[in-house]
């Protein structure tokens, strides 16, 4: 079956009260509306969704990300008319279109499936999400017949006292027909008692007029929660992290403390690593086999090898080879590259660097802009001067070279292979290979 989506995202985020659109804010490390979006194509939507937004939300527009269509509600006038203006790109291209909202992030893809199976196989005109609630406060209350026939959804604001009982609502997505959908939304009229124009108001004409309503039961609850406050924000926010570790945990991850660990949407990791409490892994950072992460750590679109440990440090951009040990402490800047069985240890920095197999640095220093080759060890305090107050400048450590303690590199300047500087040396100029240099500014050690 041929259809696409239409999301409505036009609201003006006032119980947010934030300048941002409220489908705009992130959620386990995407935006909101991005959850809805990649659910809808997870279920099998046919074309572009069409995400209807207000005339000044440009933040909207870039939250909602590629492969993407747009239509422009130019009046806040309710949920109806939002509908409305996604025609002109929609009509005639698919049979059947599902309408949700993008303040809707927790609808698992194989609700949104559910729904569109359902709606074909019975042959409906429209089929509604439902769920029954403990507490329906703030919902629409579904209202049936004597024989459980749906006839309408009503408002919580225009229900009676005996419908605001009813525990079964509306949890807002919705399939309709195509070609039934658009008049059917230009016969829609404002609510006597807000002045808008519900969407909701669909299901009491397609039952005033004979056609088939059907519902699809929603399984889970917490699917329902829609974002209409910050609060509501960080109750999704949990819901997510608990999906996310719970399909990780039965990938084959360990985590320490589930509950204190915070992985983003779209990191991978490999099966046997360990994640300690109190670790965030965000963006797209990629976790190799059996690797020890954590506890206070902070991994942002980093690459992380097999066997790795990274121990209390924040890896933000960079890349790890296989067997390197990070931490405890130590900060790896984007553009990082540490090659097989580097160690760097605590209260080291490093930025836009390359470093070799097997080199050290087990101790406080800083490497910027470096390029440093195999097997070489650098002292505690070495530090690379590459920044003259204009430019950045290189420096180059060559394989197996030893630099001393509180070395410092003012770069651009080359350390040769096997080349040694002395404690407390200030390179200036190059070293030649096998050459121990020392002192202010270094030089070379005199043969006599």
């Amino acid at each position: 079956m041929t259809w696409t989506a239409i999301v409505l995202a036009a609201g003006l985020s006032t119980r947010f009260k934030s300048e941002r659109p409220k489908v705009a804010h992130p959620l386990a490390g995407r935006p909101m509306i991005r959850h809805v979006l990649e659910a809808l194509r997870a279920a099998g939507c046919s074309i572009p969704p069409v995400v209807v937004i207000g005339p000044t939300a440009p933040a909207a527009q870039e939250a909602a990300g590629p492969d993407v269509q747009f239509a422009i509600q130019p009046e806040p006038r309710g949920t109806g008319d939002a509908a409305r203006w996604a025609r002109p790109i929609l009509q005639g291209r698919v049979a059947h279109i599902l309408i949700t909202y993008g303040d809707l992030p927790l609808v698992r893809p194989e609700t949104f499936r559910r729904m569109i199976e359902t709606h074909e196989a019975r042959g409906a005109t429209l089929t509604l999400l439902t769920v029954h609630l403990a507490d329906p406060t703030g919902y629409g209350r579904i209202v049936r017949d004597s024989e459980e026939r749906v006839l309408r959804i009503v408002e919580e604001a225009e229900a009676r006292p005996e419908e605001r009982r009813l525990s079964e609502v509306n949890v807002g997505v919705y399939v309709v027909r195509e070609p039934w959908l658009w008049p059917a939304l230009s016969r829609l009229r404002p609510s006597p008692v807000k002045g808008e124009i519900y969407l909701t108001d669909l299901v009491a004409l397609a039952a005033a007029e004979g056609a088939q309503v059907e519902t699809v039961l929603l399984e889970d609850p917490e699917e329902a929660l829609g974002i209409n406050t910050r609060a509501h924000l960080a109750e999704a926010e949990r819901i997510l992290r608990r999906r996310i570790n719970t399909r990780w945990m039965l990938e084959g991850v360990t985590l320490v403390d589930p509950e204190r660990v915070y992985i983003g949407t779209d990191v991978i990791i490999g099966p046997d690593t360990v994640i300690y409490p109190d670790t965030y892994l965000e963006g797209q950072t990629r976790i190799g086999r059996r690797c020890r992460i954590g506890p206070n750590t902070i991994l942002r679109d980093a690459v992380i090898g097999d066997d790795c440990v990274v121990e209390a440090s924040v890896v933000e951009g960079a890349t790890l080879a296989d067997r390197v040990h990070v931490g405890p402490f130590a900060h790896l800047r984007p553009g990082t590259r540490l090659a097989e069985e580097v160690h760097v240890g605590n209260f080291a920095e490093i930025k836009n660097s390359t470093v070799g197999p097997r080199t050290r640095m087990h101790h406080f220093g800083y490497l910027g802009d470096a390029t440093v080759g195999a097997n070489v060890n650098i002292g505690a305090g070495t530090v690379t001067c590459n920044y003259d107050g204009v430019r950045k400048h290189p420096t180059i450590i060559e394989d197996e070279a030893f630099i001393g303690s509180d070395t410092m590199l003012v770069a651009p300047v080359r350390v040769g292979r096997k080349a040694k500087t002395g404690a407390g040396s200030v390179v200036t100029r190059d070293v030649p290979p096998e050459t121990l240099v020392y002192g202010v500014p270094a030089r070379p050690r005199s043969s006599s």
